[in-house]
């Protein structure tokens, strides 16, 4: 008989999508199942997953609470808690007129626990206070502490809904700060995302109470080299108090710029025993692992602080009993659990972080949005390559999980995006169709084209059909010098006057005319290929246009309005140009891409303006980025860090940067801040029309969530200028 503090616990990544109530629930309960089968007595789900984290204003609307409790009772016909299961679910909770982001423990179809969440995440991306209320627990005396704990908490309880009563008998549900006390003894408390960043962290007082199994349910989504902070956060938190701690994630794209980016994990004393992936295209991911609850108990005892500590606590947290024991269960092969050893933790590059992420979110919005692939314009440069291979690495990732499981939930979306679902055998069975290769499913659902002028160099061009080729997109390229040469006769005809470029005698004003006409042209050739050529094709449905400019030309404001700038998703939108570079180097050797080596050593060129006299045909463009915007991408990616992540007005930015680049003189570091902002202010206009992005870096410029300033400044900074003139 197998000893009853052997426990097995689940927890898992899924990849919700706000409001869609019936599939967020499909996956809950496919995740509660997989814990079931592999003997777990409790499972953890991702922080609001019944009706998605990114719903945003969606929760300020009295419909989204009702299908919540909707989903929930759902779940309950359906099983999710039946067999013993203690399951803690996420969902928002309407109680007293305020809205509370909370936990929902279950087991046997009742409700043992709501347990709202104490401090909320309004930094970056996050505006949880605009929807929800931070709790404070009552007490006898009417106070509370900022955290939520205080002495002689008082119980409250949550009238359940009338419907709710009706179908399972259950009035009301404990409301508050307390935890779960099993009928075997084992104790189960909550910790939501933010309360772990947090100075007081709720863990600290849950271990100290004598809680040994913490859930934390997230919502936490993907920025670059982010991932170690959150993982070191919760390894030190059980190495410093010991425990079991679990943590759940979303994983894919909920229908916004962000992608969660999963990781689920069980950690146990300060060892990791389980990890899912943090990037992937599958629905859900259960993890498991099976502890020996004594080593929790030996593990406090034997560290004297914590003992001492431990005695001082108030009698503030309390427990609400379950009547389930938590102990092992038989797996569905009839096999007991083996107690879980440490494993090593599994970190991606940061070459593999921009790939894998922006990848995995495209799949979604493709899948989601009933799209029948992507358009990409593709000059041949870093940036849009960088896209091609972007969407190449989607198309590996799922092929290989189409064809390890042709019935499975990937092949099936595979086989809709590609217009394959509705296709039957000869015999009328269901076609099972999956791709042959990643090249194969590349054909049908990325379109490149390469949308040269008379000022495009051949060397760009071949590039870019190189490219297509390896990666296996359906490539054209085209001339689009027959549109530009209408646009500006039909100019000359209304004004009776001609421009010219710079170079030909033409003054400032006429040269970025004349290259913006070319940008906006390929913005609207963009869209009239992306709608018809499907049609062309003899397929039905539309194309996805991809932008692709980069983190630092947004920050710079070094893009065309309305030019290929402005598309439907912008997979790059938030990644440096030198993260993309060496991400495309990885992409050569990963993929077998080789073309992409030539792509990197390539200068960056817009090839917008006439090639100079004496170029070769066939040679690169001898117009470059980096002379055009005046700095450097790697000052720009200074810049931005100093902006946005270190908050530096002109004046703290260049004290930080005199510094910094001590090998300048101060003048020119002054001379260098003084452009950059600049011409920051003068284009900031422009990141208010800028592409949907997918989010991954700390400093990205977009205007729309994350980056909230004003687009309407005075380029001159008077002030702030002179007080750099002074220094």
């Amino acid at each position: 008989m197998m000893r009853n503090n052997l426990i097995t616990v689940a927890t898992c990544n899924l990849n919700q999508w706000s409001l869609d109530f019936t599939g967020n629930v499909n996956r809950i309960l496919q995740s509660c199942q997989e814990a079931k089968s592999q003997g777990a007595s409790y499972r953890l789900g991702p922080e609001l997953e019944i009706c998605g984290y990114g719903c945003e204003d969606h929760f300020l609307e009295s419909d989204t609470f009702l299908h919540c409790w909707e989903g929930l009772m759902d779940l309950f016909e359906r099983g999710a808690t039946d067999d013993g299961l203690i399951c803690d679910f996420g969902m928002p909770v309407l109680y007293r007129g305020a809205r509370y982001n909370c936990r929902v423990l279950c087991c046997n179809r009742k409700i043992i626990l709501i347990r709202p969440k104490t401090a909320m995440a309004d930094s970056g991306n996050y505006r949880e206070s605009r929807y929800f209320t931070a709790y404070q627990a009552p007490t006898d005396s009417g106070g509370a502490n900022s955290n939520g704990h205080s002495a002689g908490s008082v119980q409250d309880h949550l009238k359940l809904p009338k419907f709710w009563q009706e179908k399972f008998g259950q009035k009301s549900a404990p409301f508050g700060i307390m935890s779960v006390q099993c009928e075997d003894g084992t104790t189960i408390g909550c910790e939501s995302c933010e309360e772990l960043w947090t100075p007081q962290s709720a863990h600290i007082r849950l271990s100290l109470t004598g809680v040994e199994i913490i859930g934390n349910g997230s919502g936490s989504h993907h920025e670059l080299r982010k991932l170690n902070a959150r993982l070191e956060l919760m390894i030190s938190a059980t190495r410093k108090c010991g425990g079991l701690y679990l943590y759940a994630n979303q994983r894919g794209c909920d229908g916004g710029r962000l992608y969660y980016d999963g990781c689920a994990m069980i950690v146990c004393n300060g060892q990791v025993l389980a990890q899912a992936k943090q990037f992937d295209v599958q629905e859900v991911q259960t993890i498991v692992a099976t502890v020996d609850l004594d080593d929790v108990r030996s593990y406090r005892a034997s560290i004297p602080s914590f003992g001492i500590q431990s005695s001082r606590q108030t009698k503030g947290q309390g427990f609400i009993s379950c009547d389930t024991a938590a102990d092992s269960r038989m797996k569905s092969d009839n096999t007991w659990p083996k107690i879980s050893e440490e494993i090593a933790l599994k970190f991606h590059s940061s070459e593999e972080e921009c790939c894998f992420g922006p990848a995995c979110w495209l799949w979604d919005f493709l899948r989601r949005s009933g799209a029948a692939g992507f358009f990409l314009p593709l000059s041949g440069g870093a940036d849009s390559s960088a896209v091609a291979t972007i969407v190449g690495c989607m198309t590996e990732m799922v092929t290989k999980a189409a064809q390890e499981d042709p019935t499975g939930h990937v092949a099936s979306e595979c086989r809709k995006v590609c217009r394959k679902s509705s296709e039957l055998n000869d015999d009328l069975t269901p076609n099972l169709w999956v791709p042959s290769s990643a090249k194969e499913l590349a054909n049908l659902v990325l379109h490149t084209t390469f949308m040269g002028t008379e000022n495009s160099s051949m060397a760009t061009e071949s590039r870019a059909m190189r490219l297509g080729e390896a990666i296996g997109s359906y490539h054209l390229s085209i001339k689009i010098d027959i549109v530009v040469t209408a646009i500006i006769k039909m100019f000359t005809l209304v004004t009776g006057k001609r421009p010219e470029f710079s170079s030909r005698g033409g003054s400032m004003s006429e040269d970025l005319a004349l290259q913006n006409i070319q940008a906006r042209i390929r913005m609207v050739t963009a869209y009239l290929f992306a709608q018809l050529l499907p049609w062309v094709r003899g397929r039905s449905g539309f194309l996805l246009v991809l932008g692709s400019a980069n983190v630092d030309e947004g920050l710079r404001g070094y893009l065309t309005k309305y030019d290929c700038s402005a598309a439907d998703l912008n997979p790059i939108g938030a990644i440096s140009k030198l993260d993309l570079k060496r991400m495309l180097l990885w992409g050569a050797k990963e993929f077998n891409y080789s073309v992409l080596d030539e792509i990197v050593e390539a200068p960056p060129t817009a090839e917008l303006r006439p090639m100079a006299d004496g170029d070769e045909e066939g040679r690169d463009h001898s117009q470059t980025d980096e002379e055009d915007m005046g700095m450097t991408y790697k000052e720009l990616g200074a810049f931005g860090r100093l902006r946005k992540i270190s908050r530096c007005g002109p004046v703290s930015m260049f004290h930080k940067l005199c510094i910094m680049w001590k090998h300048l003189p101060p003048s020119e570091v002054a001379a260098k801040v003084k452009r950059f902002f600049y011409y920051y202010s003068l284009n900031r206009h422009k990141m208010c029309v800028i592409t949907p992005a997918y989010h991954a870096e700390a400093y990205s410029p977009d205007d729309n969530r994350f980056d909230l300033r004003q687009f309407l400044y005075n380029t001159k900074w008077c002030r702030q200028f002179a007080a750099i003139d002074e220094l």
